[in-house]
């Protein structure tokens, strides 16, 4: 299997889980169903000007899986393959993430569709303060915490 089938199956696999795991639990099908599914998912196009003076545009996720227990919390990536499937993905394993070491928190996590490595200091933080405008109604100590991940720091 290729790494774009594995990625194009990540939420399918997550989702999968969910079945795996619930089988072991008391749950009604009721929570059981929403569990596979995210709570909101914001797909953004967004203009980034580079250091040649041409201007790109990206495209970022932002998916909150479930905030039942608090604020979303998650990891923002950069990298070529990130795509909606992913990002779902990994929202939802961040909310089990959550849940399993008993913090007050959801899952979450973003990520945009870029090469870092290809890309000047200059241009990833154009990118980076450009892509938290565009997700910033979002965002907030009461409602989505971003944190670093994939070839993001916490600058």
């Amino acid at each position: 299997m290729s790494s774009e089938q594995e990625k194009i199956n990540s939420y399918e696999i997550a989702k999968k889980q969910v079945d795996i795991a619930t089988k072991y639990l008391d749950l009604d099908p009721g929570s059981v169903e929403k569990l596979k599914y995210t709570k909101r998912e914001l797909i953004v196009h967004f203009p980034v000007k580079m250091d040649d003076e041409t201007v790109r545009v990206f495209t970022g996720y932002r998916v909150q899986h479930n905030v039942s227990r608090g604020p979303a919390k998650g990891g923002i990536r950069y990298h070529p393959s990130v795509d909606l499937d992913e990002v779902r993905a990994l929202a939802m394993w961040m909310t089990w993430k959550s849940a399993v070491v008993n913090i007050p928190f959801g899952g979450a996590k973003g990520g945009v569709q870029c090469n870092p490595k290809e890309m000047s200091l200059h241009e990833i933080e154009h990118l980076t303060r450009r892509f938290t405008w565009e997700i910033s109604l979002l965002l907030g100590p009461e409602q989505d915490i971003p944190a670093p991940d994939v070839y993001t720091n916490p600058r």
